[in-house]
Parts: structure tokens; sequence; C-alpha cells
């Protein structure tokens, strides 16, 4: 079957994950600047999970673009995947309102952590899906970006209960390494074209 409403319907979820993020940030009351800085950590929260949608849609984007059909299995693991995003949005509030809280943070910390397993497992279902020979399996090889990915959330995770700030930190982190968009895709599927 055709990948085209598999990609629609992913795109109009991650935009109603990031309308609900925005949704969630309220308005102070008064009109002084100093009643804005209580909503820093909520700022900030929603900043980080706004360039973590991003980086998805993003990564989701280039992904299939070296996809040629999909079938059920890739559609179930797709879903596996907006699931985990799909809740970005109640564990930023709560991480945003509970900043200093192991448990929000490490929370945060988990659906980040499944959402990154879920991208794995929706990669290697196109993978197998196309075959190891396929442009996308060329492209994606060992996803040594996504394996320490997953390795630093399994760190930053239980360290929540020692040093949430240490936990921010590492998910930031990891957000950062992902930041500059992966071109894997891109430069494989030019290459095979040439």
């Amino acid at each position: 079957m055709g990948k085209g409403r598999l990609e629609a319907f992913s795109d109009g979820v991650i935009a109603i994950i990031i309308t609900i993020m925005v949704l969630e940030l309220k308005v102070p009351e008064g009109e002084e600047l100093g009643g804005l800085h209580h909503l820093l950590p909520v700022f900030l929260s929603y900043v980080l999970s706004f360039v973590y949608v991003g980086i998805y849609w993003n990564n989701h984007h280039h992904l299939f673009q070296a996809v040629r059909q999909v079938n059920g299995k890739i559609l179930w693991a797709n879903l596996h995947l907006l699931f985990w995003l799909s809740l970005l949005p109640f564990v930023t509030h709560l991480a945003g309102e509970n900043h200093r809280s192991a448990t929000a943070v490490a929370l945060y910390g988990v659906v980040l952590l499944m959402a990154a397993v879920a991208y794995f497992m929706l990669s290697r279902s196109l993978i197998s899906h196309h075959g190891e020979g396929s442009a996308l399996a060329q492209a994606v090889g060992g996803d040594a970006k996504g394996k320490i990915s997953l390795g630093i959330y399994a760190v930053a995770i239980p360290l929540a209960w020692a040093a949430w700030w240490a936990t921010v930190l590492l998910v930031a982190l990891v957000a950062v390494i992902w930041l500059v968009p992966d071109r894997r895709i891109e430069k494989t599927l030019t290459s095979n074209a040439e």
C-alpha cells in the first residue's frame, strides 16, 4: 500500500501535539515582567519539547523519502511512535510545573526513551519490508546516533533521583545531537540516483 496516508496522518498528529503543548502555556496574571519569572521552567520545557517534536518530524520526513510502500506492521510501528510522541504535551507540562521533581523529570525522560525506541522499531520495520540491500538500509546503517541516544536516556532517567538537573542536561544533549538534520538518507538517495 502507498505511504501517503501514513505521512499525512503523522503530520496531522504532530501538528496537534505542538498545538496542545503551546496551549498549556498559561498567561500569568498582571502585566509586570516579574510575573513571568515563575514561567521560565514551563517555557523552557516547552522549547525543549518543541525541538524534540521538530526533530522527530524532520527525521520521519527524511525516513519516508526512502520508502516506496508500507504494510500493516509499519502502520502499527508508526502508531507506536505517535503514541509516545502524543504523551509529550503531558510530560512537558508535568516537568515544567515540577522541574525539581525527580519523578516528573524521569517521566519526561521515559517518554523520550520510549519515543526513541519506537522510532528505532519503525526504521527497522521499514528496512525489513524494503530489504537489507535497499537504499533505506544503506542510509540508516547501524544507526550509531540512535543507539547513543538510547544509552544516554538509559543513564539519564535513574539519574533524576540523584540530580534532576543532570537528567535535564543529558536529555538536552540528545536534542543537540539530533538538532542537525540527519542527511544520511538524502545523501544515499542522491548517490543512488546518479
